[in-house]
């Protein structure tokens, strides 16, 4: 896990303690959407005092983990659009969010436990993944590699299956499967590169 961005006006030694927790929280409550807040404070070498002091809540511990983890798969999609041409830089992404929704899935089970305002599960997911979604879209109907008009919210509802794939079968095969037939949607009326200027 990469540093989360130094809080404002935390000193070094508190910003350690803060990196040290979210590092301890991901891997616990992605093992374990119940995992106790006492064994993830002892695990990361804090007091209760400043475990509580950073984290208020569960819910407050939880947010943040999943934020800043979500925040990382969003990212991707503008790098692999500088290394990639933009339906497989789209592709590749969509392997990265299947993994990512498999290897996460205690973490997803925990902010559901932790938080009863659904809304709050929803805009942390769909923000910043929107916005991934909409560059990788909005560079592929410009290469015209996929069907014109597709929107974030067409594309998220056409990947919602990832989230029912269960993380213990096989999901390899299965969400390749998914995300093929989807690519393979999203290329269907595609216009193709538009062609050069002739000659005049």
């Amino acid at each position: 896990m990469q540093h989360p961005k130094k809080q404002p006006g935390l000193r070094s030694d508190a910003q350690r303690n803060r990196e040290r927790i979210l590092e301890v929280a991901l891997a616990e409550l992605t093992c374990s959407a119940d995992a106790p807040l006492s064994a993830i404070a002892r695990k990361a070498g804090v007091g209760q005092g400043t475990f509580y002091r950073n984290f208020p809540s569960r819910e407050a511990l939880v947010l943040e983990v999943y934020r800043y983890e979500v925040q990382q798969v969003a990212e991707t999609a503008a790098q692999l659009l500088c290394a990639r041409t933009p339906d497989v830089a789209l592709r590749e992404w969509m392997d990265r969010l299947a993994q990512y929704a498999m290897a996460k899935a205690g973490l997803a089970d925990a902010l559901r436990e932790a938080t009863t305002a659904r809304g709050a599960f929803k805009s942390l997911s769909h923000g910043p993944l929107t916005k991934a979604v909409t560059l990788l879209l909005t560079a592929n109907t410009e290469a015209g590699t996929i069907r014109p008009g597709v929107t974030a919210d067409d594309f998220m509802l056409a990947i919602a299956g990832l989230w029912l794939v269960d993380p213990h079968s096989d999901w390899q095969s299965r969400t390749k499967r998914l995300l093929d037939l989807v690519m393979d949607g999203l290329r269907a009326g595609a216009p193709g590169p538009a062609a050069p200027p002739g000659p005049a």
